[in-house]
């Protein structure tokens, strides 16, 4: 007999091997026909997995967030399925799930249109709706190589004959449609029911841009419709929000070609710079760290004694001079330690807080490059803890405590926090991660707070907290870290004088809070929908003025306001009011003074807040104090 747990903590029973779709369809009708996979001992399966021994089993339906994976797999199957029915000539690639959907890459010889996409989804429906069985083979490797190979699938071909030639290679098929994945995938085609495809763009074979460009499609599925509408919804409003747009309507910034992946910021885009930096500037000041700048430019000798340079190398800029080899700085930590070094420390100094606005530079890939949000050269609120090992925990907490605060004031409430832990490819023994992993942890359990963890995302020199936030149409941003490192103030030397009078070497906290302040200023701007709150607007306030007799006393008024340290500007053109309202509504101004003859006559303001909401007439003064309580205390607009 074959003992099967379910997650209810009942048992049954069965007396001999047994599938889950059998299972699921002992206990009922309803959960056989919604069963997708299942997992067994933990590990996600097809239905039609054979379970020959005693096991706990939970059926995997359209509900669970596994369901939605298998679904999502199983959709971009079916999108290589209709592309091979329509373009015969295609070959397909890979097709892996993604967040909130899919993609499929493919070789053809002319571009993929808006038509055929449309086209595309069309088959994809009418494949869906035969309800082909989707079956799992195991081939041997050199078999499965040379029946792709028989089809004109070179690159399926190379993938395949890329594993070791004592591996099964598992296949599913459906209909006249095969293709190399380890799966689960859903039973059948009529499991897929809710998809969408989005829209096409370049890659690269392999991700390598020595290799020829793909087409990659990408789609999105569900396991409902509401829930896909609610996606399509956030899609567009996201569309409407890219801070790519807005950078141009509201002229914050460009880019172009002489220096790709480099920002030319503009006079407003700036404002916002500034406001930030100097917000973050507070920040530092306030929480103790002493304000550094490193060089820009350092020895290549420099980057391989830290490890960057047999880690990294591929992502830097590199020059020489004079026969001697250098790089650009692609992160500010080694810096930050021959500052350190520059002076003998005692134990009594410790912990030591650096922070710089570090300009950095990474070698990233052209196709990787999105705006503000992927650059090639960012600055850093970047920050370097020294301290003993007896001070990690309480750093940990406390910075914790700083970046919530930080995060609420920018107008960010919801907060994700993921544990990465050591990747293969590391420096540092066991015993270090070990420690360095443990106290990343308890600090986040001390700050009393939920947590996941991400089994070998941490940096090659330590683990780190990834501090993720929610914006405004619920999208996760992964912007603080926190990263404990034993290892890299010991290759480069640095040390401090313990009570003992002996020398040790100090644990190195790498922290930044905004991260990237490009990247950051990017979410800002599609968080609000480039309708920034006053303290990070980059023009606070227009005045404008009825008619040309109002024009010195409008500008008298924007130089009072200048004067008080606000960022004002008057509107002095010849046009009618409901214009110029209408034109500075649409620049997204948190505050417009209108002044008229009645306005001038007792020097007052009408004060119309951003969204038309008419405030009344009131003395300047009055304005202007609730302008700077609305600054003071970060307010937006409609709370102000």
């Amino acid at each position: 007999m074959i003992s099967i747990r379910l997650p209810d903590g009942s048992s049954r029973s069965y007396d001999q091997a047994v599938t889950p779709a059998q299972i699921a369809a002992s206990i009922g009708p309803g959960l056989a026909k919604a069963a997708l996979a299942a997992k067994v001992d933990g590990k996600l399966v097809d239905t039609s997995y054979l379970i020959d021994r005693d096991a706990s089993v939970a059926i995997v339906t359209g509900r669970d967030a596994d369901g939605l994976e298998v679904i999502r797999h199983s959709t971009a199957h079916l999108l290589a399925y209709a592309v091979k029915q329509l373009f015969p000539e295609a070959q397909v690639t890979i097709g892996p799930v993604i967040e909130n959907g899919f993609y499929y890459d493919f070789a053809y010889k002319r571009p993929f249109t808006p038509e055929d996409l449309q086209a595309i989804e069309r088959k994809m429906t009418e494949l869906a709706v035969l309800d082909e069985p989707v079956a799992r083979e195991l081939w041997k490797r050199d078999d499965a190589v040379k029946f792709f190979e028989s089809i004109g699938e070179k690159y399926k071909a190379e993938i395949i004959a890329s594993i070791p030639a004592n591996e099964d290679i598992s296949l599913y098929r459906e209909g006249s449609f095969i293709d190399l994945c380890r799966g689960p995938h859903v039973p059948s085609s009529g499991k897929l029911k809710v998809f969408k495809l989005t829209k096409v763009a370049g890659a690269y074979w392999r991700g390598d841009q020595a290799n020829e460009q793909l087409q990659r499609i990408y789609g999105t599925a569900w396991g409902t419709r509401e829930d896909q509408d609610a996606y399509l919804k956030m899609l567009e409003e996201a569309d409407k929000r890219d801070h790519r747009k807005l950078g141009k309507e509201l002229d914050l910034f460009h880019f172009q070609e002489e220096a790709p992946g480099l920002v030319f910021w503009h006079p407003k885009g700036w404002a916002i710079w500034q406001a930030v930096e100097q917000y973050m500037r507070g920040v530092y000041r306030d929480n103790g760290y002493h304000e550094v700048r490193a060089p820009q430019i350092l020895d290549r000798s420099l980057w391989e004694r830290s490890g960057h340079w047999e880690k990294y190398r591929e992502n830097m800029f590199t020059t020489e001079s004079e026969n001697r080899y250098y790089a650009l700085k692609p992160m500010n930590c080694p810096g930050h330690v021959q500052i350190y070094n520059a002076n003998l420390h005692s134990y009594r100094e410790l912990p030591l807080r650096y922070g710089e606005f570090g300009f950095c530079h990474r070698n990233e890939t052209s196709g990787s490059l999105h705006g503000l949000m992927r650059v090639r050269g960012f600055v850093q609120d970047d920050g370097h803890i020294f301290c003993t090992e007896d001070q990690i925990l309480g750093e940990c907490v406390t910075y914790t405590t700083l970046l919530q605060k930080v995060y609420r004031d920018f107008g960010f409430e919801q907060l994700l926090y993921k544990v990465a832990t050591r990747p293969e490819q590391r420096i540092g023994s066991d015993e270090i991660w070990d420690k360095s992993e443990r106290s990343l942890m308890e600090s986040l359990r001390r700050s009393g707070v939920e947590f996941e963890t991400l089994p070998g995302e941490g940096a090659f020199y330590g683990p780190k907290i990834e501090y993720h936030l929610k914006d405004s149409l619920g999208r996760p941003w992964q912007c603080g870290t926190m990263q404990v490192d034993f290892s890299m103030p010991e290759r480069l030397g640095a040390e401090y004088v313990a009570e003992d009078n002996s020398r040790k070497t100090p644990v190195m906290l790498h922290r930044a809070i905004v991260g990237s302040l490009e990247r950051f200023i990017g979410m800002l701007i599609e968080n609000y929908a480039g309708a920034m709150p006053p303290w990070l607007a980059p023009t606070q306030v227009v005045v404008a003025c009825i008619s040309e007799h109002q024009a010195a006393y409008a500008e008298e008024v924007a130089q009072t306001l200048q004067k008080q340290g606000f960022r004002a500007e008057s509107d002095l053109r010849n046009e009618k009011i409901n214009y110029k309202i209408r034109q500075l509504s649409l620049q997204k101004i948190p505050y417009i003074l209108v002044v008229g003859d009645k306005e001038k006559q007792v020097n007052t303001v009408a004060v119309r807040a951003r969204g038309g909401a008419d405030l009344g007439v009131m003395p300047l003064s009055e304005f202007a104090e609730r302008l700077k309580l609305a600054i003071e205390q970060r307010q937006n607009v409609a709370s102000a």
